[in-house]
């Protein structure tokens, strides 16, 4: 129950939680990179300086003087020319600003005394190296590897139950056919097929469910192949043969339903399993692209800038690890619950 609810806070979070926070996940904030995990509101005083710099110079004049009062900035800006009233516009275009208002101009427009509002921005998690919130990035992130999770699981699970129920329910020759298929794909490295379909299609979302489903499928299909040969010789399956059933009809109606419990658990850990191997594509650059994000695209960001922004690593990280360790968990609950032979 415990790992259920680490999994309904994550899954609500993904969902909601990039609504509720102010920044977008894709804003960039140029004057605060990977700035480290915390709640201090931004601009602080270390960021202030230089976001300031930066705007002044894109005006073409100098910061004279600034004094600072909560959420109000007192700014004098001076330059060798008269300054140009709407390049004040960079100011609020920064996110880090609202809009100037000139309280005086001297030296004929070459000094500007200016109140401007100063914007407070929290990024708990961090910024990563482009000054992204890191988490709203996360949770957005969350979405997509969540979303491949289930429905590659989804698309893995039809397949695997009909070709194995099917392949189990038939035997003899037809049997051995369906499972030699089953074994020359296990033999496939599954990277090298990743790879041969990125040299003939363009890197994609959707050629990585395919991928991932396409190999997925095969424990499944074994799984309930070893339940049918057990089941086909019970004696409600006989009866639903002497009844004139057709063989589609006794997969759906006796031998699927009976084979339900280890079913679902093979399901509850095969999100997990499918989620690491999505995170791990992505790892390699082979799975999720720009601009779209997962845990793993985060967590190979993160590994690049470990020396000097570990918390870039370390955000995504533990979303990933806590979602997989719950998805195990409540599927090895799973088992015990669904096995007979537990008290």
């Amino acid at each position: 129950m415990a790992a259920l609810a680490v999994l309904g806070l994550v899954a609500l979070a993904c969902l909601v939680g990039p609504l509720l926070i102010a920044q977008e996940p894709d804003r960039f904030f140029p004057d605060l990179r990977q700035l480290p995990a915390g709640l201090t509101a931004q601009p602080d005083a270390d960021h202030l300086g230089p976001a300031l710099e930066r705007i002044a110079f894109r005006i073409r004049a100098r910061v004279a003087q600034t004094d600072r009062t909560g959420d109000s900035l007192r700014l004098v800006l001076a330059s060798d020319r008269p300054i140009e009233p709407r390049g004040l516009v960079y100011l609020p275009r920064s996110d880090l600003f609202g809009p100037a208002t000139v309280v005086a101009t001297e030296e004929g427009g070459r000094r500007l005394v200016l109140d401007v509002p100063v914007r407070r921005l929290r990024f708990p998690l961090g910024t990563d190296i482009h000054g992204r919130d890191l988490l709203a990035r996360s949770l957005v992130a969350g979405r997509i590897s969540l979303a491949v999770g289930l429905t590659a699981t989804f698309v893995a699970l039809v397949i695997g139950v009909a070709y194995g129920a099917t392949a189990g329910f038939l035997g003899g020759a037809i049997d051995a056919a369906m499972m030699r298929v089953v074994d020359a794909l296990y033999a496939l490295p599954f990277v090298f097929f990743v790879i041969l379909l990125l040299v003939f299609f363009r890197a994609s979302l959707g050629l990585m469910l395919l991928a991932i489903a396409a190999v997925e499928w095969l424990d499944m299909a074994r799984i309930v192949r070893a339940q049918t040969l057990s089941l086909r010789e019970r004696d409600f399956v006989r009866a639903a043969r002497a009844l004139g059933l057709t063989t589609p009809a006794i997969l759906a109606r006796h031998i699927v339903p009976n084979a339900l419990g280890p079913i679902a658990v093979a399901a509850t850990l095969l999100v997990p399993q499918v989620i690491l191997l999505e995170s791990f594509l992505s790892f390699l650059g082979l799975g999720v692209q720009e601009p779209q994000t997962s845990w793993g695209v985060l967590i190979a960001e993160g590994a690049r800038a470990i020396e000097t922004a570990p918390h870039m690593l370390a955000a995504p990280a533990v979303f990933l690890v806590a979602t997989l360790v719950a998805l195990n968990l409540f599927g090895d609950a799973m088992a015990d619950a669904l096995d007979p032979r537990s008290d």
